[in-house]
C-alpha cells in the first residue's frame, strides 16, 4: 500500500509541474512582440469587416 501512496504522489506532482509549464511564456521578446503584433493585425481585420457589414447593412435599410 505505502508504494502506491508514493506512486500517487509523484504522479500528482508531476501533473503540477506540467500545469505550471504550460502557464509560462517559453517566447522570447522578440518573438513574443511578433506574435502580439500578428493577434492585433488579426483583431484589426476582423473589427474593420465587422464595421463595413454593418454600415452595408445599415445603408440598405434607409434605402
Amino acid at each position: 500500500m505505502a508504494r502506491g501512496n508514493q506512486r500517487d504522489k509523484a504522479r500528482e506532482k508531476t501533473q503540477k509541474e506540467k500545469a505550471n509549464e504550460k502557464k509560462k511564456n517559453n517566447l522570447s521578446g522578440t518573438e513574443f512582440k511578433r506574435v502580439q503584433e500578428a493577434q492585433a493585425d488579426i483583431m484589426r481585420q476582423k473589427q474593420q469587416a465587422a464595421l463595413e457589414k454593418k454600415s452595408a447593412e445599415k445603408g440598405g435599410k434607409a434605402k
